[in-house]
């Protein structure tokens, strides 16, 4: 190709662009409308997007508490609007940690994911949050409220720990992370609610205990079935109880004894936060109804003579909507 000829080509290319550009400035002042309506449907499209990613977000922690924690997600429901989505975002943070456990086949990339959420609170407390449906709605919350970093962090670093899968040595280590981990997702429910009082904390503290301690019975069949057993060594070495008994369903005397130690210290915690319930304010109660679950458990073990592994404590209890409305009327725990 000769010199001429290129220079011809790269002549007509600017000619054409110089065309082109003086036709949309043409256009643009014959029908300047034209423009405007481009312009303001780019904007509402951008509008759209941005309120469309908020909604999306909240139906997923809607959707992952409803999944993962029923009952958590019926107790919500029950609160006031002003609080109800920030709880449900604080009850997503929690069921995504403490499905790590299970949904990893390595220890090491359930460390990673711990330490992402470790990353992410610090980053939510610098107005960063990581682009993700959790991160986003607490950090909202986080922004409404005022939600203490220590708790969320206290919950974090106890998941982790969690991450050794060994059974407890004892019952105070169930409760310690009992504490670490329900009980400081109590302490958040209360700072949703605006709530700061000394007695509602240790309601939630033993409320917590409770709740934790419950937790691990009714999840002993379903790690039973996986080989594993997490409940406190010491009141198994007390009955003569190995976990091999737990592993093959045994529902002899010594493994009922078991059942009935670790559900007694559950019951204690509860009587022992309703004690002082008078002293609790009244905008506090409503962060409590899980107490309701945990009694509900109590009555049905009770009733199956302790057996753990009796199918109707497998089933969920179509009541329990009613009964925390019940309770929620009432306000008491």
């Amino acid at each position: 190709m000769s010199a001429g000829v290129c220079i011809n080509m790269a002549v007509g290319v600017r000619i054409k662009r110089a065309l082109l550009n003086s036709r949309g400035l043409f256009c643009s002042k014959i029908f300047p409308h034209i423009e405007r309506t481009q312009k303001r449907m780019e904007v509402m499209g951008l509008r759209a997007a941005a309120h469309a990613a908020p909604k999306h977000d909240e139906k997923y922690c809607i959707d992952l508490v409803r999944l993962r924690d029923y009952e958590g997600f019926v107790s919500s429901l029950l609160l006031p609007e002003a609080s109800r989505r920030s709880s449900l975002a604080v009850r997503a943070f929690n069921v995504e940690l403490a499905q790590v456990k299970d949904s990893v086949s390595q220890k090491t990339i359930g460390l990673m994911r711990m330490q992402f959420w470790r990353t992410a609170v610090e980053d939510i407390y610098r107005d960063d949050p990581p682009v993700q449906p959790v991160s986003a709605e607490l950090w909202m919350a986080v922004r409404k409220h005022k939600l203490t970093r220590r708790w969320l962090l206290r919950i974090i670093a106890e998941r982790e720990k969690d991450m050794e899968d060994r059974a407890y040595r004892n019952l105070q280590d169930l409760e310690e992370y009992a504490e670490n981990t329900q009980s400081s997702l109590l302490y958040l429910l209360l700072e949703t609610l605006g709530v700061k009082d000394v007695h509602a904390d240790h309601a939630a503290s033993h409320i917590g205990k409770a709740q934790g301690i419950v937790t691990c019975l009714r999840a002993t069949p379903y790690h039973s079935q996986r080989r594993k057993v997490y409940l406190p060594m010491d009141i198994c070495m007390l009955h003569g109880a190995s976990q091999e008994d737990f592993i093959r369903g045994s529902r002899e005397q010594n493994v009922k004894d078991v059942v009935y130690d670790i559900a007694s210290q559950a019951h204690v915690h509860l009587q022992h936060a309703r004690s002082f319930c008078k002293r609790v304010p009244d905008s506090a109660m409503c962060a409590f109804l899980q107490t309701v679950a945990i009694d509900d458990y109590l009555e049905r073990v009770r009733k199956v003579d302790f057996d753990v592994f009796h199918p109707s404590l497998q089933r969920r209890n179509p009541l329990l909507p009613i009964q925390l409305y019940f309770r929620s009327f009432k306000k008491k725990y």
